[in-house]
């Protein structure tokens, strides 16, 4: 997953969000010398003020950085990691679901081992079990994240409608939505980081409800995608697509689009990691964003959330200013540096006892975090990045008629099957 998107899927998703991802600039720094620092980061919105501060902290310290989205970011790290020309600090997703991910770069020796970091043992399992490899800590991973549905809260009120807590009442939420000239749910699938989301989503409680061991039933060969719960998860994700939950032509709107759909109410909502939350603050100041979980059954009670770390930063094992580099992952991990970045994102800490006041726009995220009720992202888990590959491109296909669910869970069973 993504992004930061997509999903331990997210990634994701990640992340996404990786799910994280945004699309963004760059911004300009001294060149050379001790006191420059670089850094590539997906997270445009937040990354900026972090610099910020950590340049105020460090006097003379000039950070070069460069922000960009998670589709292209993740085609040219390997390519700049593998070149010599990486930068110092990078943003790396947890686990192994993508070209960005931690287990992707930590395996050829591209990152540096954060082990001896004096946050590196304070992580909870859960979040330390997707920033190692082979027992070694390689990504500095400031926030947790979820997915669910976000709601524009003037436009939901404008519409006289609620957030629904069950799978029939969500067709029904879609079908008033449509038939008030309002729909539901932006969706860019135009960028294919973004097809997931949904999906994981409603995978979380379709697939994990049952069965929590679903991932370990896929690593032990005693389950597959195609044979799994995994179909109806695609079936609903379809099912929505078809009643009218999402603005005309999803393929032909990109990340960046649906987010002005969904901040200026020209939808209800976004179907997102809760890191477009800034985002769409950005777009609305004045509107109010709060993110849900997206029913897929009709009992309240079961229905779960995809919640899992978000992507990180990562130092490159070549760095040109190691100590630097270092100096800014330890301020990204410290309680300044990852209270602003949650907040400026509209996500969680990472760690235990920072003082963080969580966002009443996270209320129901951080319920569910505290009560068990959430699964990672799906893909942070998977044995290499080919699958989550395929299954982006995949749902694009679907999405545009060229293939079917039967198809891609087939070609993900198979990718799966091939190993890392």
């Amino acid at each position: 997953m993504k992004t930061r998107k997509l999903p331990v899927l997210i990634a994701a998703l990640t992340a996404g969000a990786v799910l994280a991802a945004c699309s963004g600039g760059t911004k300009a720094g001294s060149d050379g010398g001790s006191k420059t620092l670089t850094l590539a980061s997906v997270d445009q919105g937040s990354v900026e003020d972090v610099v910020k501060a950590f340049e105020k902290a460090n006097p003379g310290v000039k950070v070069r950085y460069t922000t960009s989205g998670a589709d292209q970011y993740q085609q040219q790290i390997r390519t700049q990691l593998s070149s010599g020309t990486a930068p110092d600090v990078m943003s790396v997703w947890p686990g192994n679901g993508n070209p960005g991910a931690t287990y992707v770069l930590a395996k050829p020796g591209y990152l540096r081992d954060l082990s001896d970091q004096p946050w590196a043992a304070k992580m909870p399992d859960a979040i330390k079990s997707v920033a190692q490899y082979e027992g070694k800590t390689y990504n500095a991973i400031f926030g947790q994240n979820g997915i669910g549905a976000v709601y524009n809260q003037q436009a939901m009120a404008k519409a006289g409608l609620t957030p629904p807590d069950t799978w029939t009442k969500l067709l029904a939420f879609c079908k008033a939505a449509k038939a008030k000239g309002t729909p539901a749910f932006a969706l860019g699938n135009q960028d294919n980081w973004v097809t997931q989301l949904v999906l994981y989503a409603l995978v979380a409680t379709t697939v994990y409800g049952p069965d929590r061991d679903f991932d370990q039933k896929m690593q032990a060969g005693q389950a597959t995608f195609a044979q799994s719960p995994w179909t109806t998860a695609l079936d609903k994700y379809l099912t929505m697509e078809k009643t009218g939950c999402f603005q005309k032509n999803p393929l032909g709107t990109n990340y960046e689009a649906s987010q002005a759909l969904a901040a200026t109410g020209k939808t209800l909502g976004i179907i997102q990691g809760n890191w477009v939350i800034a985002l769409l603050k950005q777009q609305n100041p004045q509107g109010t964003f709060t993110l849900r979980a997206l029913p897929a059954i009709d009992d309240p009670a079961e229905t779960l959330i995809p919640a899992a770390a978000g992507a990180g930063y990562g130092v490159n094992a070549k760095a040109k200013n190691e100590e630097l580099a270092l100096k800014f992952v330890n301020f990204v991990m410290s309680p300044e540096g990852m209270n602003l970045f949650v907040k400026k994102q509209g996500g969680l800490p990472s760690l235990p006892d920072t003082g963080y006041a969580v966002d009443p726009s996270l209320s129901e995220l951080s319920t569910f975090i505290g009560a068990d009720r959430t699964v990672p992202f799906m893909d942070q888990l998977w044995p290499n990045a080919k699958v989550q590959q395929t299954m982006l491109s995949g749902l694009q296909e679907i999405f545009s008629g060229q293939s079917t669910p039967e198809k891609l869970l087939d070609e993900m069973d198979a990718d799966y099957k091939a190993g890392s």
